[in-house]
């Protein structure tokens, strides 16, 4: 028993010619470059507006040279033997140069200078 469906031809199959299929394919590749311009300007597009939105919740922190900031204790440097009860930060330490807005370089009270900069993101301005 044979299908209708096998028997029968299509539209595309049945007018297809190798002139049409050919130009087509020009047409296609010609508007490619277009089609790359469209999707460089959306992605600048999304970046910046990801770009604004986290900048827009970003807390400015004013630290200067000299002030005394907590450190937050990193999951990987708590002590798991003090469990949930332990610190959640350490310190206080002094900012010792400012490589960026925002990176620093930190000393703790006895002048030693930590091993690498800092994200001001883990920072907590320290009052005395």
């Amino acid at each position: 028993m044979v299908l209708v469906e096998v028997g029968s031809g299509s539209f595309r199959r049945d007018h297809h010619t190798e002139e049409d299929a050919e130009v087509n394919q020009r047409l296609y590749l010609d508007l490619l470059e277009e089609k790359r311009e469209n999707s460089q300007l959306r992605l600048a597009a999304y970046q910046q507006r990801a770009a604004r939105y986290y900048n827009k919740k970003l807390k400015g922190q004013l630290l200067k040279v000299g002030n005394l900031v907590l450190r937050k204790v990193m999951p990987n440097t708590k002590n798991p033997q003090h469990g949930v009860f332990g610190a959640n930060w350490e310190g206080p330490y002094r900012i010792k140069v400012i490589l960026w807005k925002g990176t620093y370089h930190l000393e703790d009270m006895d002048g030693k200078l930590l091993p690498r900069p800092w994200n001001a993101e883990y920072f907590r301005k320290y009052y005395q």
